[in-house]
């Protein structure tokens, strides 16, 4: 059966401004009436405001001291890519015995499986068990059994769902449970939102989802929010990533998120990468910083220099992005990352060029 998604937040198809914030200012007064009627008939509901645990597996950990890792899958959409998530097993448990998985999540799929992502998991070679840890509050990041079942874990996933409520959980105990997963050479990994949140600069969407064209006209729109600090992981430093990445056109929001992190700082040593990947897509990253993409298409925008122009309230100009495409079986070095192979577009007065999902890689490099 095809995994039911995990709510997000909203995605609006292309229309103006003013009618698309509109929209979202209306949906959210309906939710806010609606929250109070539904205050008034019943008590809020204890099930949904607790965490949530569900294992699937052996329910007694794998018993190993030593792991062949880091390792990191970084997906395009929600659900688990089975060849990406085995090659990262495989690199974690060295090729022998088994291992744990923790899937972390902020919200239940709408309907279906509520373990979505474990169903995948287990029944790849190599896994011992998968559990699902639902968490709805950002105070459920202190949660005592859900950090014991992370740290005694080999590899922790994040769903997909919203990317601000797992921003919400930097101030928590879990993150120092998740860092200390990849630093025993586990391994970290997510879709859509959990790709997001995998990157050492976060888009965290807080205050709502950005198109590309709103992120080029405005680089500093309200919306375009970023969370550090979450995790930096070994070999993926100035690190931004994107998801959905053909299907919801979004090269120019990256485009403006690489401006924003180079001219706010946010990425060390003058340089910030981008890294959008396609739905169904999905990069596994090896110890050594090694990415293989499976699936669907990839993309790798460098910023190497200051915006010409970035802003608050006025259009994006960066001249020369080097963009990278990379197509299933492709790899992209990301500790020793590449100075050749890149296609070249600008983004002037607000407007990107054509074709910048295409390209001839520049050969004077």
């Amino acid at each position: 059966m095809r995994p039911f998604p995990r709510p997000a937040s909203p995605v609006f198809p292309a229309a103006s401004r003013v009618r698309r914030r509109a929209a979202r200012r209306t949906a959210a007064g309906l939710a806010a009436v609606l929250a109070v009627i539904a205050a008034g008939i019943v008590h809020a509901d204890q099930a949904h405001a607790a965490a949530s645990r569900i294992r699937l597996g052996s329910s007694q950990d794998a018993a190993r001291t030593a792991w062949s890792g880091p390792a990191f899958t970084m997906n395009g959409s929600g659900g688990i890519v089975p060849d990406s998530m085995a090659a990262a097993v495989d690199a974690v448990r060295g090729g022998t015995g088994a291992l744990d998985v923790v899937v972390l999540a902020a919200s239940t799929p709408g309907s279906g499986s509520r373990t979505p992502e474990c169903d995948a998991v287990v029944r790849l070679s190599g896994i011992n068990s998968c559990t699902t840890w639902t968490l709805t509050r950002a105070a459920d990041g202190n949660n005592a059994q859900a950090n014991a079942d992370i740290r005694n874990a080999e590899f922790v996933y994040f769903a997909g769902g919203d990317q601000c409520k797992y921003a919400a959980w930097k101030s928590t105990a879990l993150r120092a449970s998740v860092q200390s997963v990849v630093a025993k050479g586990g391994g970290s990994g997510g879709g859509s939102a959990g790709h997001h949140i995998n990157s050492s600069v976060v888009y965290d969407a807080c205050r709502g989802s950005i198109t590309s064209s709103e992120a080029l006209s405005n680089p500093y729109d309200s919306y375009a929010t970023f969370t550090t600090g979450m995790f930096d992981w070994p070999n993926y430093g100035s690190t931004i990533n994107d998801s959905h990445f053909v299907t919801r056109d979004r090269m120019g929001r990256t485009m403006a998120f690489v401006a924003r992190a180079l001219k706010d700082g946010l990425a060390p040593g003058g340089k910030a990468w981008g890294v959008g990947v396609e739905e169904g897509g999905s990069l596994f990253v090896d110890k050594n910083g090694l990415a293989t993409l499976f699936g669907a298409e990839s993309y790798v925008v460098l910023g190497d220099h200051q915006p010409e122009r970035a802003v608050p309230g006025e259009p994006l100009t960066f001249s020369g992005y080097k963009i990278w495409r990379l197509a299933p079986g492709q790899t992209f070095d990301f500790k020793n990352r590449p100075t050749c192979g890149y296609y070249l577009r600008s983004v002037t007065g607000g407007v990107a060029d054509s074709n910048l999902y295409t390209g001839s890689p520049v050969t004077s490099c």
